[in-house]
């Protein structure tokens, strides 16, 4: 989407792990600027020094997506230090589930505020004045899951939150699309991260059974018989962030190895 002269911006959060940070790489790697956050100060700085000793343009900031007013600080500071955002990806959220009726209200509400409020919220920022698709048209992307489409077992929270990303994408797309800024959602199926092992150790412990035997079922499900790696779902990302994708917009787009089918 970018020339040399005019370099992408691109706001990344979760991005220190996992397919944040795989795609907070790949989208580096074609010259885009990169400002990425998470909770953790530490891990922020560790990766943007990675990035930067690679050679890249980076910098990010310590932020809470689930704090309302985090949206707002983040957006501003990434504008700050690179000017206004051509590229939202909206990554950080987090796993979460067990027997519905033994939810708790606060688990509920956690997931809720990790994988769909906060996307509203940055992505309402990144809109009001982050600049993106101000003087061109922009790309926002989120990484929603198939479980968003299809149901997890004993992931009522999640199942729910990332269904509510893709229905928020889809509406946006449909708002936005006169000023030829795409929205779109990118859906993982079972994806090797830190997150997929906390999933399995869950399973785990509610089927009283181990964590290889709970991946063994899980990779049976998945018609290619493996799961799918970050930097797969970062090249999907990526891919919705230049001008060959520029017709494509609204749309809930499968990372999965065959698992999803619509």
């Amino acid at each position: 989407m970018s020339t040399d002269a005019t370099p992408d911006i691109a706001l990344v959060t979760g991005g220190t792990s996992g397919i944040g940070l795989a795609v907070a790489r790949k989208l580096a790697a074609r010259g885009t600027r990169i400002f990425l956050c998470a909770r953790t100060e530490a891990d922020v700085k560790e990766t943007v020094g990675t990035l930067r000793d690679q050679g890249f343009e980076a910098d990010g900031i310590a932020a809470d997506v689930r704090d309302p007013g985090a949206a707002d600080a983040l957006v501003r500071a990434a504008v700050d230090r690179f000017g206004p955002l051509t590229v939202l990806v909206n990554n950080a959220g987090r796993n979460g589930g067990g027997v519905t009726a033994r939810i708790t209200d606060e688990l509920w509400d956690d997931v809720i505020e990790t994988n769909l409020n906060s996307v509203f919220r940055v992505t309402r920022a990144a809109l009001a004045h982050g600049g993106i698709g101000a003087e061109r048209p922009g790309r926002i992307i989120s990484v929603a899951s198939t479980g968003g489409k299809q149901g997890v077992p004993l992931g009522a929270p999640y199942s729910a939150a990332k269904a509510g990303v893709i229905g928020f994408t889809k509406a946006l797309a449909k708002e936005l699309a006169p000023t030829g800024t795409t929205v779109n959602a990118v859906c993982p199926g079972y994806v090797e991260t830190p997150m997929a092992v906390r999933v399995r150790q869950a399973y785990a412990d509610t089927w009283n059974t181990t964590e290889e035997k709970v991946h063994e079922q899980f990779r049976a499900k998945i018609p290619l018989g493996r799961y799918s790696t970050p930097e797969e779902v970062a090249g999907l990302v990526d891919y919705l962030t230049t001008e060959d994708a520029a017709s494509i917009t609204a749309q809930a787009l499968n990372v999965c190895g065959g698992l999803g089918i619509y």
